[in-house]
């Protein structure tokens, strides 16, 4: 009982060190067009661009899947997230409600006006964007992906601190309601992931980061799946976010890694040097293409996820501008592709929080392993079977 309130405490303390370096990198700046500013009026040239062109399914799948400073909620409903700036004349902040609910309308702020270009915010003036002050903006802003981190977090807190006051106020009885559902997949991680992948007397020094991790991907990837307020947000979908996961793993690994670990990169044992001279840029390159498979590997699996399941939902508008009867047919098959790849995506959701951990869980086993040579394993068999 004692050893799973440490868990428990150990993972809260994890949890706000992991989100408090999580934050600063979570927006993620979408690319920068400084080139034509075809209009000195954003708002008037966004609403002829709606009215001339149809359904555009790129754009309104990119607007689901990217960051943004607004919370679209339906129609032209959205909530209006805090815009921080700093910039060289001093810090900027005001609601995102100022950018109009397209995101069409500039802002004259205290020392600069400001507006937003492909979800970037840029300094404008008579002559367009500002490129040189536009450069020297930092932008601290809460946006959706800060805001959904946020949510995530006060969630796992909730969870957990509920968990951890059952187990102070029914010691040794048999886990019920929340508890009954969070306890399986703590004994999940522990038995099935940490202790064979690090092994049964190095993983509990793991076990808070393994925890929170999964936690923290298994909740964002389900809160993602949700089409309503506060879920449907892309978060473990932004690169952004899955780089600052991978980078965990990496200096993790870098800090608990033994002697053996970086005898066996940089000079294996028995590989002749003219083969060590290619083998040792191999194995360094391999210490960080691993966290960088770790981070394609979940933004591509969620980003694909969502991006599938909205191309069935767009089908419907796209046939229905040619034809009102023909969007009718294909709603019905959109429908169904659309319900099957949400089954789909609740399995990936799991699936992608599991292999993350676990793939990190082999990394850390890989780092603190001490090794042994032939003579060492065939002593240790040796004892084993006069033990026996």
């Amino acid at each position: 009982m004692a050893n799973k309130i440490n868990i428990f405490k150990h993972f809260l303390l994890s949890s706000a060190l992991f989100f408090a370096s999580t934050v600063a990198f979570a927006y993620e700046p979408q690319d920068k067009d400084y080139g034509q500013n075809t209009t000195e009026n954003p708002e008037h040239a966004t609403n002829e661009e709606h009215k001339e062109g149809g359904f555009d399914a790129g754009k309104m799948i990119l607007e689901h899947v990217a960051d943004n400073h607004q919370w679209h909620m339906w129609g032209h409903t959205s909530i209006p997230l805090p815009v921080i700036l700093k910039t060289d004349k001093g810090i900027e902040v005001f609601s995102s409600v100022r950018f109009g609910h397209e995101g069409n309308l500039s802002y004259p702020g205290k020392y600069y006006s400001y507006a937003l270009e492909d979800g970037q915010v840029v300094v404008i003036d008579e002559a367009g964007i500002n490129e040189e002050a536009t450069a020297k903006i930092t932008d601290f802003s809460i946006t959706k992906n800060v805001a959904s981190m946020f949510i995530t977090m006060i969630l796992m807190l909730w969870v957990f601190l509920s968990v951890a006051k059952s187990y102070t106020k029914n010691p040794g009885k048999a886990p019920k309601g929340l508890q009954s559902f969070v306890e399986p997949l703590i004994m999940f991680v522990r038995d099935d992931v940490a202790k064979p992948s690090i092994g049964d007397k190095r993983y509990q020094r793991f076990m808070p980061f393994l925890l929170t991790v999964f936690f923290f991907v298994l909740f964002s990837n389900y809160l993602g799946l949700v089409p309503f307020f506060p879920g449907g947000v892309n978060l473990t979908g932004s690169i952004s976010v899955a780089m600052v996961l991978a980078a965990f793993t990496l200096v993790i690994t870098f800090f608990v890694a033994n002697k053996h670990y970086w005898h066996h990169v940089f000079a294996m044992p028995g590989v002749p040097i003219p083969v060590l001279i290619i083998l040792t840029p191999i194995e360094i390159l391999g210490l960080f293409l691993r966290p960088f498979v770790l981070m394609i590997r979940l933004f591509a699996n969620i980003t694909a996820g969502h991006i599938i399941a909205l191309a069935f939902f767009s089908l419907i508008f796209i046939f229905g501008e040619m034809n009102t009867g023909l969007g009718l047919g294909v709603s019905l098959f959109s429908l169904v592709f659309t319900v099957f790849m949400g089954f789909l995506e609740l399995l990936v959701a799991f699936l992608q929080a599991y292999v993350f951990t676990l793939l990190s869980a082999i990394y850390f086993g890989s780092a603190v392993d001490e090794g042994h040579d032939v003579h060492n394993h065939v002593d240790d068999h040796n004892v084993a079977r006069t033990t026996h």
